[in-house]
């Protein structure tokens, strides 16, 4: 294995790392700081960034109208719904249980791809899809013959769904922009539509401003080194080892979450949070897993030697 390809998996390693323990961080900054004015600022923070960079390497171009259209519904759901809901559900939920049903994602994206899109089901796919969703009733529980989901937990599920949804919108932009360039407009779009969710969080329940200059520094680090650095540390990666093997990575997420959340927050670890995960991530393998066909077909296209 060649050298660059050794420091791309341990840049997966370490991004994967840090956007685990970034679940836990964002439920301390929580102490200090209101759910949606924290997601408002660390997005602002995050789409700065992104500005600095874009303009210092001016690759940006003008989005057509019909891209304009996509943007918007990334910033919608990707930013503006995902952002409010996973902020308010981390306030009511643990960080653990946070990521271990937004680790979901991949599997209601293929739900919705079917709804939707009319995408055909395989039978790996609806395994994985029965596996996950066995796993996330283990996370959330199931009390007196019933689900029993808590305030947090739901408004998790509803983040998840709500990042499937934006993770739909980016398929059809890929066609014809780079993900850096979807990723600097969809996150500026986002923080323009967070700004007025801000102002109904204050005039509704009133906005929480922490005093201390750690809970701004700590913020500060959340935005713009957990989501805009390890953002292109992880494109990096991907480009070097690809996305099959990229996304491996992101099993490592929410078992960081777990860990970190029991020593920076003195969270319990539970059996179900435990068994829970292992059959979250389980179905999502079993259902991203490449057929024997696509792989022959890759192994045939690889140049000989």
């Amino acid at each position: 294995m060649s050298s660059s390809m050794i420091k791309a998996f341990i840049s997966l390693f370490l991004v994967s790392v840090l956007w685990g323990c970034n679940y836990p961080v964002s439920a301390y900054l929580l102490q200090g700081f209101s759910p949606v004015f924290l997601s408002t600022v660390r997005i602002c923070f995050t789409s700065l960034f992104l500005i600095i960079v874009a303009i210092i390497h001016k690759g940006m171009k003008r989005p057509t109208i019909s891209e304009w259209k996509y943007l918007i519904g990334v910033g919608i759901f990707g930013t503006l719904l995902n952002q409010t809901f996973y902020f308010t559900g981390l306030h009511h939920t643990t960080p653990a249980n946070a990521s271990l049903i937004i680790s979901l994602a991949p599997i209601a994206t293929i739900l919705l791809e079917r709804i939707i899109f009319k995408v055909k089901f395989t039978i790996k796919k609806s395994a994985g899809a029965m596996i996950s969703l066995i796993g996330v009733f283990s996370i959330i529980g199931v009390a007196n013959g019933g689900l029993g989901i808590s305030w947090g937990d739901f408004n998790i599920l509803i983040a998840m769904l709500c990042l499937s949804i934006s993770i739909l919108f980016i398929r059809g932009l890929a066609k014809t922009m780079n993900t850096f360039i979807i990723t600097v407009y969809s996150t500026v779009l986002g923080s323009v539509l967070m700004i007025p969710a801000a102002g109904v969080e204050n005039l509704v329940s009133g906005s929480v401003m922490s005093h201390s200059l750690y809970m701004w520094i700590l913020l500060s680090f959340a935005g713009i080194m957990a989501q805009g650095v390890a953002g292109f540390w992880w494109n990096k990666g991907v480009a070097k080892v690809g996305a099959g093997t990229a996304s491996m990575f992101m099993n490592i997420q929410p078992f960081v979450a777990i860990l970190a959340s029991h020593f920076i927050l003195g969270n319990h670890i539970s059996i179900n949070q435990i068994i829970g995960g292992i059959l979250v991530l389980l179905g999502v393998f079993i259902a991203n897993m490449p057929s024997a066909k696509s792989v022959v077909s890759t192994r045939s296209n690889k140049p000989a030697i």
